[in-house]
Parts: structure tokens; sequence; C-alpha cells
């Protein structure tokens, strides 16, 4: 029996259509310190839930050349574009206590 096997990528991309394993994922990217992780985070959910880019640039008042600029793992987002792009998307940012372990 040979097993059979798909790209990562491909799975990743199955599992964050799910709107609530999108949103696990993209906290837990934006735990990390590298924000390189959070913005590839961010462009694998929009990839996921559909993939438009011109769409959620429109969304998100954002031009898509500006949006591609966001996603870049150079890319430095002013917080109103990542709010954007995250409302955009169906997700908003929000500000909790801080759990001490």
């Amino acid at each position: 029996m040979t097993r059979q096997y798909r790209a990562y990528s491909d799975f990743l991309l199955e599992k964050l259509r799910d709107p609530q394993r999108a949103l696990a994922y993209l906290n837990e990217a934006f735990n990390d310190e590298d924000q390189r992780v959070f913005l590839l985070a961010l462009k694998n959910v929009l990839e996921a839930q559909g993939g438009d880019i011109t769409s959620v640039a429109q969304a998100a008042n954002l031009s898509r050349q500006n949006l591609y600029k966001v996603l870049s793992p150079k890319g430095n987002p002013k917080l109103t574009s990542l709010r954007s792009v995250l409302h955009a998307l169906g997700f908003e940012l929000a500000i909790q206590p801080f759990e001490h372990k």
C-alpha cells in the first residue's frame, strides 16, 4: 500500500479556511517576537479565505501594491493598515490583560 502525500501548504490553507482555526493561528503568530511571522500568517489566512488580493485591498482601502508591501517579509505596516486588512478578513485586534504565569 502506497501512502499519498500532499504539500504542507495545501494542508495549512485547507485548515485555515475555518475561521476559528484562522483566529487561533493569527493569535499565535502575533505572539511571536518576529513580526514577519505574523505577516506571513496574515498572508496565509488571506490566501485560505479566498486569496483575492484585489478585493481584500479594496475592502481595506489599500492599493494592491500597498497590501503586497504590508504582507511582505520586509513589510513594516502601520497599525491602521493591519486593522484594515484584519477587518477585511473578518477579524479585529483586541487588547487584553497579560496573564502572568
